[in-house]
């Protein structure tokens, strides 16, 4: 059965390499229910210039049950039918969208049965770690791979450059602390960006203030999603800032 939905976007994983769909980016987003609708795969590098999207567009799809996967977010959309509807922009329609779904954790999620959540965290920490030249070789031939295997039909693309350093967040919510690994694609691309301007260590800092400073203090937020293979696992698939309803009227 083939289903239509629109979806505002909020997530948007790093690209990953993947054997049935070449290069696909985990996207994810709230439907005009207010229900969560995870949109995969999507091959992201590979959509026309009218059709990539970005986190708070609003974006109509047609998509079906997946086969194999059992999250009741998860939707096997159809690329060919993405289009871009148009954009959430004020802060308090952004407000009502995220406080609409907002748990304290993602243990909460988990009782609610949801594999999918966003959370205000609390005593936030960038911490990032350089990754050694095998383990990024290792990554940058995947990808050269994938686009090696790319059909004739599809659009050719650069060989994905995995990011030299592994960002983690760690972080306070209603269970405890945690220590998560950052899966935004938004924090790789920042890095690139940035380095054609700023030396390496201004980077790094620059972005400590960016998620730990300057986010905080309007009111930061975490995507987080588990995993379908191992759904005990969680991951950290998007950060980004949002304005508490409290603080709209002060505004």
């Amino acid at each position: 059965m083939i289903s239509q939905s629109r979806v505002t976007i909020l997530v948007k994983a790093s690209p990953q390499p993947s054997k049935k769909h070449n290069e696909t980016v985990c996207c994810a987003g709230i439907d005009d229910h207010g229900n969560w609708k995870r949109l995969f795969p999507v091959r992201f590098r590979q959509l026309s210039g009218e059709k990539a999207f970005s986190r708070w567009d609003i974006v109509t799809c047609k998509h079906s049950r997946p086969s194999s996967d059992t999250r009741r977010e998860s939707c096997r959309v159809h690329e060919e039918s993405i289009d871009i509807a148009g954009k959430v922009k004020r802060d308090s329609e952004k407000s009502t969208i995220i406080e609409n779904k907002l748990v304290e954790s993602e243990r909460e999620a988990i009782s609610k049965g949801d594999s999918l959540a966003v959370i205000r965290p609390t005593n936030v920490e960038l911490k990032w770690r350089r990754r050694d030249s095998n383990e990024l070789e290792i990554a940058r031939q995947s990808y050269i791979l994938q686009v090696a295997q790319l059909s004739m039909l599809d659009k050719e693309l650069e060989a994905y450059e995995p990011c030299p350093f592994e960002f983690k967040m760690h972080y306070q919510d209603g269970s405890g602390l945690h220590k998560k690994i950052c899966g935004d694609w938004e924090t790789a691309a920042a890095f690139y960006n940035l380095s054609k301007q700023m030396d390496e260590g201004a980077v790094l800092e620059h972005l400590r203030t960016t998620y730990c400073e300057q986010y905080v203090s309007k009111g930061l937020v975490f995507a987080l999603g588990n995993m379908q293979k191992r759904p005990q696992t969680w991951q950290l698939l998007g950060m980004f800032p949002v304005v508490p309803s409290s603080q709209l009227s002060l505004i």
